[in-house]
This record gives C-alpha cells, structure tokens and sequence, in this order.
C-alpha cells in the first residue's frame, strides 16, 4: 500500500522532532509521505525546515482533505496552544494522524488517542490512556491506570505513577516526577525536575523538590 500524505502543524522544535519520528517508522515500514510543514508565520514559507519545505498556513490544511494532520506545536509558555490551533482548524478527528515511534513501548492495553505523538523510547505499562493530542516526549514513563485528557504535553524523562490523571492542556516539564493516585489539573504546569506529592489545581504552576505552587498560568486550554 502507497504511503498515507501527512501534513505537521508547526515549523519549529517539535515538528522537527515528529519529522525524525516519521523517518523511523518508515525505516520499519513505508506508512507515511509527508507533504510539507504548515506554519502561520509567513516569513517561514517556501522554507525548508528539518529536510520538509514550509508550505502554507495552518489553514492550508483545508486545502489536502486527503491528508492525515498532527499539531506540532507546544509551549510551557502557553499550555492550551496546541488545543486551541486544533480547536480553530475545526477538523474531524478521523483527520488527525496517531505517530509512535518505533522504539516506544504502548500495551495491548492502552490506547493513544487522534494526533497523538509518542518518541522513542517512552513506554506505557499497562491500562494507559491517552487523549487526543497528547504529546510524548522521548523517555516518558506512564505506568497503569495513567489518564492523560486531551492536549497535554510531557517534557522528556518524565515520569508518572500508577492512577494518575493529568487533566486537559497540562504541561509537566522534563524530568517532573509525579507520585501515584494525585490528579494534575486542567492547563496546569509543572516545572522541570519537579516532584509532585500532591495534586496539583487546574491552572496553577508547581514547581520544586517538593513541588509548591508558583503561580498562575497565564493562558489555560480552554
């Protein structure tokens, strides 16, 4: 079967990572032909970034309907920034692609939901459910009866114990630690190398050995 088109939202670090993603997974097996970057910035068109050209606006995604999408952008600075871009292409969600690196770890017993990105190395125990654009950095580990709502995103080499809920938009930071059974509310943020002996508000930043409130975010996913 001829490789899928796929178009990334996104020209900067985290399309670049998802490029060399797609790279490993056709090295298994040809599954995707990636057609191009899509970036809002118009200084960025007609570039090439990460070995794809820059083709258009988000909006271009209107323009391939026959080509499966992934939001590649994220920000500690603006948590809810990935929903919201999904939010304002309006996009069914059989359009959105799932990636998952090769080296990556998911069980029979997970699931990963639309434009959902997992990097190597990242390993999901058991009973592991993702939401719809999550983004997994390399080395995460998400043990049993983790619950990852839509739009969250992990930093590298973090960490999650058993029964944990991270809410809708959440960013925690590389390295965070988060014990088992606390929830990380919606459009919080946790800070690099945290670690999380308590649940954490919806729209707060922790931060710290243990971690502590810090702050508010400034802009939650809606």
């Amino acid at each position: 079967m001829d490789p899928a088109p796929l178009l990334l939202v996104g020209a900067g670090g985290f399309a670049r990572e998802t490029l060399e993603l797609v790279r490993a997974v056709n090295r298994v097996a040809p599954t995707w032909r990636v057609l191009g970057l899509l970036d809002d910035d118009p200084r960025m068109h007609g570039r090439t970034v990460g070995g794809a050209p820059v083709i258009g606006p988000a909006a271009a995604v209107h323009e391939h309907p026959d080509a499966a999408v992934v939001a590649c952008v994220a920000s500690p600075d603006e948590p809810g920034r990935r929903l919201r871009l999904v939010e304002r292409l309006g996009l069914p969600a059989e359009r959105y692609a799932r990636l998952v690196h090769p080296a990556a770890v998911v069980p029979e017993s997970g699931s990963i939901g639309p434009g959902s990105v997992v990097h190597a190395t990242s390993v999901l125990t058991a009973d592991v459910a993702l939401g719809a654009h999550v983004a997994v950095m390399p080395a995460v580990v998400l043990t049993h009866d983790v619950v990852v709502e839509d739009g969250v995103t992990f930093g590298a080499r973090v960490s999650v114990a058993g029964g944990v809920t991270i809410g809708r938009g959440a960013y925690l930071g590389s390295g965070a630690l988060v014990r088992e059974r606390l929830v990380v509310g919606a459009g919080a943020l946790v800070g690099m190398g945290a670690v999380v002996t308590r649940s954490v508000p919806a729209g707060e930043v922790w931060v710290g050995v243990p971690a502590r409130p810090a702050g508010i975010v400034a802009a939650v996913a809606s």
